[in-house]
């Protein structure tokens, strides 16, 4: 496996990783091993690691006498059950009033930009409005809104005062959007009038209405000014524009209040592809101290850092990117199309903005290789350091490409955790080399493991991912869900008192991981388990195929790998390209890997954050049904599946 990025000792010791594990522990952080024992002592003795996680990370607030109670207990464990703190204080109160806090921009160009002091002015003011409207701490306020300053401020003023946030991206549809915000009952929802996509103005007006209608619980809409609607929300008292909250509300004269550390500061729904979304709650304290130990050890980002992950607010990298704001850094945001400009858009962004950290989802990337395009080419890049990687596993054709044509000198970071814990178990770090194709390792204070059949831990062999520690980030619960009976079967009923992730990886000999794709989505061809990725990691090879979605199916007692590829424009699925992809993916994978069946379809249905939805798939080519199709982007696209001949010989 080749190695594509590998830090000298001056980046191991000059890294806040690096000075944190000296600080800490001791560690030399030039010792080639200095990682596997920083992280072996984050395990070992997490309450020790986490009260120093607060005091490297400076968060403000009170810890508290007790760090870690039950320790032995998932669920169960109490990370700081006496700490007190608020998470509007520690994003906003960082380096100077005139530092730059927040860079906008769309599809027509560079926007506008926050100071820390206009970013303050303005969550305080949504803080006194949503006082002043009767919001008590624990009451849920839900946005509908692009990636932009005033969603952070709208976020900011909420956990200011202790009310409980919830987002989706506009182009979620009125189901979508009411399956997600009826559970909670928010009291205040805000919008946009309007967004932009690909070049085109969608008005939201008529949507909100209907909404609002729909959500009994809302008492006041604040409509923010975007792309403009025909709707005239005048003659509704529910709906207040958001300058006269702007005009209203005493920016910054709210004080803040410290609220427990376990109380609830934002609620996040899974993708809802088999039924209703479940209600993730987490907690303040628990998603803020993962974050700042990710962004500021794993990622290297504090003060000057130049913040770039391509998110909508419907995707928990919305959650975890507004986290940098508390190591001092400045967030570059982006509403749009990530395609726009022939799909040279967020390059263009980064060029300009000096982006050093720079994320996007790996389906992006696979897009970005297979139309051609060479960034560094194109583009002033160089500032770079540091390019991350989610929402699915990154191909090592990814890793070669982002290397090779993006920037050979960036540390690769791909990582993958997700909503359920609104951040990362395994990730890049500064101190250890990258190999193509593997993300660097578990993330520090995650006791990450791959279970065999046995429920025993396996190095180089394929298995189930688990933690078998407890960590402060795990969700206080699901909404509305008595005895916590729902979310204790979806992480802890398969191995009691071990979270089971759901996802089917593997750790190399080095320490490295790799993701083969949900283990639920996993093939089972002859009882032999096979991740999708392995399948997707050989088809991406195939340069006449745009995309692919891998699916088993019910066979004579058995289950087959069926394979649907989108082609590229022109492109026929004939005998000679199938044997192109067989062979592929035989010698690329195994003879097990091989589909039965490939078959050409127009479009693959995914969630809203992008991920295409394998088990959507497997339900429509077995004639079930896919129970929540708004959680999907296109779900047209679910028809392409339907009766297709080739599945009954």
């Amino acid at each position: 496996m080749r190695v594509l990025w590998t830090p000298d000792d001056e980046q191991k010791s000059t890294c806040r990783m690096g000075l944190f594990a000296k600080a800490a522990v001791g560690i030399n952080p030039a010792d080639p091993a200095a990682y596997a024992q920083l992280h072996q002592w984050s395990i070992d003795d997490p309450a020790r690691f986490w009260k120093s996680i607060w005091e490297i990370c400076q968060i403000k607030g009170d810890p508290g006498e007790r760090v870690l109670v039950n320790g032995d207990q998932m669920p169960g464990a109490q990370f700081f059950p006496d700490g007190l703190l608020n998470v509007a204080e520690n994003l906003i109160e960082r380096g100077h009033p005139g530092d730059e806090a927040l860079v906008f921009w769309t599809e027509d160009g560079r926007q506008e930009s926050w100071s820390r002091a206009e970013l303050k002015e303005k969550a305080g003011r949504f803080a006194a409005t949503f006082l002043t409207y009767g919001i008590k701490p624990g009451d849920r306020i839900a946005a509908i809104m692009p990636n932009m300053p005033q969603t952070i401020a709208a976020f900011l003023g909420a956990a200011w005062i202790g009310a409980v946030f919830s987002s989706a991206s506009p182009d979620f549809g009125i189901g979508g959007v009411t399956d997600r915000f009826s559970q909670i009952e928010p009291k205040i929802l805000i919008a946009c009038d309007g967004y932009r996509y690909g070049g085109k103005i969608f008005d939201v007006g008529s949507k909100l209405k209907a909404i609002a209608d729909n959500i009994p619980s809302i008492e006041k809409v604040i409509v923010v000014p975007y792309e403009g609607t025909r709707e005239d929300f005048t003659k509704d008292e529910r709906f207040v524009s958001l300058e006269k909250v702007l005009e209203t509300g005493e920016g910054g004269g709210v004080p803040y209040k410290a609220f427990p550390f376990n109380h609830p500061l934002y609620i996040l729904f899974s993708s809802g592809t088999t039924g209703k979304p479940k209600c993730i709650i987490h907690a303040a304290g628990g998603a803020l101290i993962q974050q700042f130990k990710e962004h500021q050890l794993h990622c290297d980002n504090g003060p000057g850092s130049r913040i770039f992950f391509f998110s909508t607010c419907g995707w928990m990298m919305w959650n975890w990117l507004v986290a940098g704001l508390g190591g001092g850094s400045t967030l570059l945001l982006y509403d749009g199309s990530p395609f726009a400009m022939d799909g040279r858009i967020l390059f263009r962004i980064a060029d300009r903005e000096r982006a050093d950290y720079f994320g996007i989802s790996a389906k992006w990337i696979d897009a970005v290789h297979k139309s051609g395009q060479h960034p560094k080419e194109e583009n002033h890049l160089s500032h770079i350091r540091m390019i991350g990687s989610t929402g699915s596993p990154l191909s090592p054709e990814g890793f070669a490409f982002i290397a090779d044509e993006i920037s050979p000198t960036a540390q690769i970071a791909s990582m993958s955790g997700g909503t359920d814990i609104v951040s990362c178990f395994v990730l890049g770090n500064p101190l250890q080399s990258v190999y193509e194709g593997e993300i660097q390792g578990p993330g520090l204070g995650m006791a990450v493991e791959v279970w065999d059949e046995d429920s025993k831990p396996v190095i180089g062999k394929k298995g189930e991912l688990v933690c078998v520690k407890p960590f402060p980030c795990m969700p206080v619960g699901f909404w509305n869900d008595e005895g916590d009976a729902r979310y204790k079967a979806a992480y802890f009923e398969d191995y009691p008192g071990i979270w089971r992730h759901g996802d089917w990886a593997e750790i190399t000999d080095h320490g490295g991981v790799i993701i083969h794709g949900r283990s639920d989505a996993t093939l089972n061809p002859g009882g032999v388990r096979i991740g999708t990725a392995e399948i997707y990691n050989q088809v991406e090879q195939v340069p006449q195929i745009m995309d692919s979605v891998c699916v088993g199916q019910d066979w004579q007692d058995d289950v087959r790998v069926i394979l649907f590829v989108v082609l590229r424009e022109g492109v026929t699925l004939d005998e000679a390209l199938i044997k192109e992809i067989k062979t592929n993916i035989r010698t690329g994978a195994s003879p097990r890997h091989v589909p039965a069946k490939i078959i050409a379809v127009a479009d693959i249905p995914r969630t809203k954050s992008g991920k295409i939805t394998e088990l959507a798939v497997r339900d429509v080519i077995h004639g079930r049904d896919v129970k929540n199709q708004h959680a999907l982007a296109n779900p047209e696209a679910l028809e392409y599946f339907r009766n297709f001949p080739e599945l009954n010989t």
